[in-house]
């Protein structure tokens, strides 16, 4: 089995119907789309998939043409990225997603790693796109987990057993629900957590999440973040038990046009426990952002 299978992990997949299959080079992208308007683009994060945005696609859909793919290594996207599950790789892969699709988003929303995809695509184009970063993994981990944490991650990803226990425990009942909780201080509802379970429990997507942090160069993304031209908005959890909140605010201090906003009481999904107050920070950030263009102010 290569992969998580769309007719039978995939059968009662959240937003299903909005759901197709699209090919750039070296990749068949599972991507979900729905609505009609200015286009949004929703990045989950590592071990995730489409199934993050369950709640929050269709409340966008309803003003947004709403894109949310699988990324590589991810889901049900097959295929590999010609600079592997980098930054770079991913950002240019989604760049090229978007190209296939001919949209080019008004707005781009990332979850933990997907924020910095999301920064590495605005950066690759140049542009000055405003973005979100929901919970968001821009920094390295702080201390001596900077240096250890990749070269640990490199190691159990060259190790083909290790994907394959982890996929392993997650078969057994109730330990993905049990997991999500310890490491992400989120609840989340019974349809998430059996969609994460379809996806944890097998070998392939824990191997290409592993290969994603394996991959990570968050001290070269640091880099990046005084040179962003973009607004963003950084949306932090008071719960998160994944990304510390001063990293988060380390990351807006170097961004030039940046807010952060703290949400009390929950974890590391806050945008799937709460998938209504999650779309109303992007219809709202994405209206200013509207306005000021259309006043000819950056950002």
């Amino acid at each position: 089995m290569r992969g998580p299978r769309w007719e039978v992990e995939g059968r009662n997949w959240p937003n299903r119907e909005g759901s197709r299959f699209v090919e750039t080079p070296g990749l068949k992208w599972h991507v979900q789309v729905a609505g009609d308007g200015p286009a949004i683009l929703l990045l989950h994060g590592t071990g995730a998939a489409t199934h993050s945005w369950r709640d929050v696609l269709p409340l966008l859909a309803q003003d947004f043409t709403v894109i949310a793919p699988d990324l590589p290594g991810h889901g049900y996207t097959k295929g590999r990225p010609r600079q592997g599950l980098t930054l770079l790789g991913m950002a240019s892969a989604v760049i090229a997603l978007l190209d296939t699709l001919g949209q080019r988003p008004s707005l781009i929303v990332g979850h933990s790693a997907g924020a910095a995809i999301a920064i590495q695509t605005v950066h690759l184009q140049g542009a000055a796109m405003p973005l979100i970063g929901f919970n968001p993994a821009l920094m390295p981990f702080p201390g001596l987990a900077a240096k250890l944490f990749p070269s640990l991650a490199r190691m159990l990803f060259v190790n083909p057993f290790v994907p394959r226990m982890l996929a392993g425990i997650a078969r057994i009942p109730g330990e993905t629900g049990r997991f999500l909780r310890r490491a992400t201080g989120s609840a989340i509802d019974v349809r998430g957590i059996a969609a994460y379970e379809a996806l944890m429990g097998n070998h392939h997507h824990c191997g290409g999440a592993m290969e994603m942090m394996a991959s990570w160069d968050l001290d070269a993304l640091s880099r990046l973040l005084p040179q962003l031209r973009s607004r963003v908005l950084l949306v932090h959890s008071s719960g998160d038990t994944a990304v510390p909140l001063s990293s988060v605010e380390q990351a807006a201090r170097l961004i030039p046009d940046c807010r952060l906003e703290v949400l009390p009481g929950l974890g590391h999904l806050a945008h799937e426990e709460r998938p209504g107050k999650a779309a109303e920070l992007i219809r709202t950030f994405a209206a200013a952002s509207a306005s000021d263009e259309s006043k000819g102010e950056p950002g």
